[in-house]
């Protein structure tokens, strides 16, 4: 059985960054990543431009260079991809870790490849794998998603996309120009303040000339095949309907890491315990990287904000062993 000093759960620009001061530090490590390289970067909408600029997205202080100051989904997967290729990282790609178990000195992680053993395990797994679900009759319908990725796909059809943060108006403006006829179902009385500023005036002007219909303070109440039924301050309407779009946003896979042992707080954030000061959680030697440390608060960590805590980690683990 493989043995390291550290194993870190997830191959997404977090996990990439701990993967390389890791290596800079000369400790053994291997990445485990369920899908490719970025899962979550490669699962985007096909024409995302993220909010951050392309230096904000830098890790190890490797170069992105973008066309424009904030670069797109296609920009990011090249840089990331690269940065694994010419760095040589250690990751098995499409290999799912089924379960972690601490002994007295080490972990033991079984996947659904192979078995390994580490001393120290970094879980950094973001949150996109897991939907917010509306739980509302007729969600697991076909023609429901909670992943938007091609417009030409909803082109001709009567769409309904459910949201107001960035994944849902940029999938609003994008099929309604890609020739969607476009409903969008927002329950609070507004178009979220955190969209993108650049993107935040240009639907609210297709929505006041009438281009989209928006349902303000609005509530999915049943999806069936041909119609959706929404919730309304003026009361109960049905619209003709082809798709939904339910992006809701995402949430960290709690169960997994209750599995670990990791405490989390009993509201509604469900914050997982850490040290800020080495990013270990109760566990001894179990790590924090990234998104998942924000529990169901998605919005406070980004990959510009969390670049920090892979040297944070290894300093700890570093410290650690030559201390013992």
């Amino acid at each position: 059985m493989q043995e390291f000093d550290v194993l870190i759960i997830g191959g997404g620009p977090i996990g990439i960054a701990c993967g390389l001061e890791a290596k800079k530090r000369s400790l053994s490590y291997l990445i485990v990543e369920k899908g490719p390289i970025v899962n979550s970067l490669f699962n985007y909408p096909i024409n995302m431009q993220f909010f951050s600029s392309s230096e904000r997205l830098e890790i190890d202080n490797i170069p992105f260079i973008s066309n424009e100051a904030k670069p797109k989904r296609n920009e990011a997967l090249e840089y990331y991809r690269r940065i694994v290729t010419s760095n040589e990282l250690n990751i098995h790609l499409f290999e799912k870790v089924l379960e972690v178990q601490k002994q007295t000195e080490t972990f033991t992680v079984k996947t659904d490849k192979d078995q390994y053993t580490a001393k120290n395990i970094i879980v950094a797994t973001g949150f996109y794998d897991l939907p917010n679900k509306i739980n509302v009759p007729g969600e697991d319908l076909p023609k429901v998603s909670h992943y938007y990725k091609d417009p030409h796909f909803y082109a001709s059809q009567k769409l309904a996309v459910v949201g107001a943060s960035n994944s849902a108006i940029d999938a609003a403006l994008e099929c309604w120009r890609k020739g969607s006829e476009v409903s969008l179902i927002i329950r609070g009385p507004e178009v979220g303040q955190r969209v993108k500023y650049w993107v935040r005036p240009d639907i609210i002007n297709r929505i006041e000339e009438g281009s989209i219909k928006a349902y303000y303070n609005a509530n999915v109440k049943e999806i069936k095949p041909t119609e959706l039924i929404i919730n309304t301050p003026e009361g109960e309407v049905t619209l003709e309907n082809d798709f939904v779009l339910a992006l809701t946003g995402y949430m960290p896979n709690f169960e997994f890491l209750e599995k670990l042992g990791i405490e989390l707080s009993k509201d509604d954030k469900r914050l997982p315990q850490y040290n800020p000061d080495t990013m270990e959680t109760n566990i001894d030697g179990l790590f924090l990287a990234g998104v998942i440390c924000g529990g169901m608060e998605t919005h406070k960590w980004f990959i510009e904000n969390s670049r920090i805590h892979a040297p944070i980690i290894m300093d700890a683990i570093t410290k650690q062993q030559s201390a013992t």
